[in-house]
């Protein structure tokens, strides 16, 4: 396959929660491919940072900064950056961080309350209002973002959330690719063990227990995911429809 089907020189993507982790490493490698990238977060001075570091490859960047917990912004923010200009990949990485920081102390439900609020309805939502517009254009890749073990289950809260809320973007992903097929892609990506934020000050059970039960036998880098996305947003991933790739090492 010749490297211009892993291309993506002048197309536009849209990347929410992209001004840090696994979604501003997606920012950035889709910018290295040559897109044309709008970083989304809820901090503008985060969001200009990683526009700074996207002109620097010399592709152009836009910052949208928003909170997509409020379901009318969410609508704004897909029409108004369609409005803009027709968007030719949308990542759905957008999520609320209920493991590190004030959200550590909230109760299950609170935490449950913002995770559906934010990464289910959110995805769900933007997917479909974008989707629809991809879809009369004509073409169109939409990138979901799941978890690994969301089909087999793992114990404690945290388990019991994500696999509620990542399941059900899973199994959204796929029949959304039936609703926009043949002119859009919709695929999702589920991650093992990322070292993000909180995988760098995790205990050493956790420390422990990720590089175990990976084949390899390591973390995964939050580049990993972003290869992985590079690929599904590209015409190399043109027969690739209504998946859920695990990018995890393998998992024992």
């Amino acid at each position: 396959m010749p490297d211009s089907d892993y291309r993506l020189d002048d197309r536009w993507a849209v990347v929410t929660g992209s001004t840090r982790g696994i979604g501003k490493a997606i920012a950035l490698e889709l910018a290295a491919a040559g897109a044309n990238v709008v970083v989304h977060g809820r901090n503008r001075e985060a969001a200009e940072e990683v526009c700074t570091a996207i002109r620097q490859l010399k592709r152009q960047a836009e910052a949208a900064v928003t909170d997509l917990a409020d379901a009318d912004d969410r609508r704004q923010l897909a029409s108004d950056l369609w409005q803009r200009r027709p968007i030719d990949i949308w990542v759905n990485n957008a999520g609320v961080d209920v493991l590190t920081g004030d959200g550590v102390e909230q109760s299950f439900a609170e935490k449950f309350e913002q995770l559906w609020n934010v990464d289910v309805l959110g995805t769900i939502e933007l997917a479909r209002e974008i989707g629809g517009r991809m879809k009369e254009r004509g073409h169109g890749a939409i990138i979901n973002i799941g978890w690994d073990q969301a089909e087999s289950g793992m114990e404690g809260d945290s388990g019991e959330m994500f696999v509620v809320t990542k399941g059900g973007i899973m199994n959204f992903t796929r029949s959304l690719a039936k609703s926009l097929a043949p002119a859009v892609r919709v695929n999702c990506i589920a991650p093992g063990w990322i070292r993000t934020a909180w995988g760098a000050d995790a205990s050493d059970y956790w420390q422990g227990r990720a590089k175990g039960e990976s084949l390899l036998a390591r973390w995964g880098e939050v580049e990993d995911i972003a290869h992985v996305a590079r690929f599904l947003a590209s015409d190399a991933a043109s027969f690739v429809n209504g998946q859920v790739i695990a990018v995890n090492g393998g998992r024992r």
